[in-house]
């Protein structure tokens, strides 16, 4: 059950509040008078008015650390708006006017392309889409400031220039950057790109290194394909295959029998990545990549870096998707992955996120202290309504809460 703050439940029936709908062709704003009755297929209606060439499915919000919070139900829909009267109260006790309520839709396929329940997975590697392709060293540009030999040859050199792209639309944005779908025309290839400025902190710097590392060293069929890297300007651009199925977040609840071969994907990309010593460290259904061929894929290794350096105590990641003793600090590894991917498939049969949102997981650490976050994870049993015995018995192997017995954690 959603527990909400009293007072926000009072100002939900009585204050008017403005939803920004932020579009690819600019912002529009709504006003709703009583938000307590708002629900979220009213909210889907609005944003299909805005973007009627658009099949929206979901939508998302910005937290207090600019992550992007997915909402696909009526559950994190009040969710999302306790976060934002608290917010609201604080901009208030600062002597601040309030800023409206920011969406960001979620758009997937055309009506007469999308097929949610005909989604096809081949767990069966084919060498034939693994193309990664070398970079060569004669393009290098010793003006660039970088901070290893290794980096600069990566953002340095590459078969794809700047001029050479052409950028169609935006499929999302996070903290750290923006991804694009764009079209390489020399290679006449469809390319994911993304976009990272430099003017950010050293820490998410660091990130972007390891994760441009990390994709020139994955060769897998379960991992997606780095083409090359450029620099211009402030602003580093990363060359990924584009899967044009999208990100399992945006599918809402899957059946369990297609959920089954989606796992296998996802557990050899992982155990791919910790063959080669890496942890993954931001594994959630948006990092989940599927394409028409039936294949799937992971994704973003912004916050991954080599296993002999990950027992190290970091923040790093999504906490919502975060084992225990990585909220509380604690060494941690491999097994953390695990207790992510048991949550994502949880979230992904059930169609919402399994554990009780009575404030995204970061507001509740900075207002209560890190033992109120460990405590509404150690405390409460995922949802499993719906869900068939073997289905709850194999997730819930992932979900051992105490960090002591990780080792007990398994697929």
């Amino acid at each position: 059950m959603l527990v909400l703050d009293l007072n926000n439940l009072f100002a939900m029936d009585t204050e008017t509040i403005v939803i920004r709908i932020k579009t690819p062709l600019g912002d529009m704003d709504s006003a709703v008078d009583c938000p307590s009755l708002l629900n979220f297929d009213d909210l889907l209606v609005a944003i299909r008015d805005v973007m009627p060439e658009a099949t929206v499915t979901a939508f998302e919000y910005e937290d207090e650390v600019g992550d992007r919070i997915t909402v696909r139900s009526d559950e994190e829909l009040k969710a999302m708006l306790s976060y934002y009267f608290n917010t609201m109260n604080e901009q208030r006790m600062n002597g601040l006017l309030p800023d409206p309520l920011q969406i960001f839709p979620r758009a997937g396929k055309t009506p007469g392309i999308r097929n949610i329940h005909g989604l096809k997975v081949n767990t069966r590697p084919n060498p034939a889409n693994d193309c990664t392709h070398g970079v060569p060293d004669s393009m290098a540009n010793n003006s660039l400031k970088k901070s290893s030999a290794e980096l600069k040859r990566i953002l340095t050199n590459g078969q794809i220039n700047a001029q050479d792209i052409h950028y169609q639309e935006q499929l999302g944005h996070g903290n750290g950057g923006t991804v694009y779908k764009a079209y390489h025309l020399l290679g006449k290839r469809v390319l994911a790109v993304k976009v990272i400025p430099l003017d950010i902190t050293v820490e998410l710097q660091k990130q972007i290194m390891s994760e441009l590392e990390i994709l020139y060293k994955c060769d897998s069929p379960y991992i997606i394909t780095f083409f090359s890297a450029f620099f211009v300007e402030n602003r580093i651009s990363i060359c990924t295959e584009f899967m044009d199925g999208g990100s399992l977040d945006v599918f809402k609840r899957i059946p369990e029998h297609v959920l089954g071969r989606i796992a296998v994907a996802v557990v050899k990309g992982l155990t791919y990545l910790w063959s080669l010593k890496i942890l993954h460290r931001d594994v959630k259904p948006s990092n989940m990549l599927v394409n028409t061929r039936g294949q799937v894929k992971l994704c973003d290794f912004g916050v991954s870096t080599q296993l002999v350096n990950s027992i190290a105590k970091t923040y790093v990641g999504t906490n919502a998707y975060m084992a225990p003793e990585r909220i509380s600090g604690e060494q941690y590894g491999i097994h953390a992955d695990v207790w992510s991917v048991g949550i994502s498939f949880m979230e992904l049969a059930l169609g919402m996120f399994p554990y009780p949102q009575t404030l995204h997981l970061q507001a509740v650490a900075e207002r209560c202290g890190e033992s109120a976050q460990i405590q509404l994870v150690r405390r409460s049993q995922p949802k499993s309504s719906g869900l068939s015995c073997h289905f709850c018995r194999r997730w819930h192997s992932c979900l051992c809460k105490t960090p002591c017995y990780t080792s007990q954690r398994t697929f």
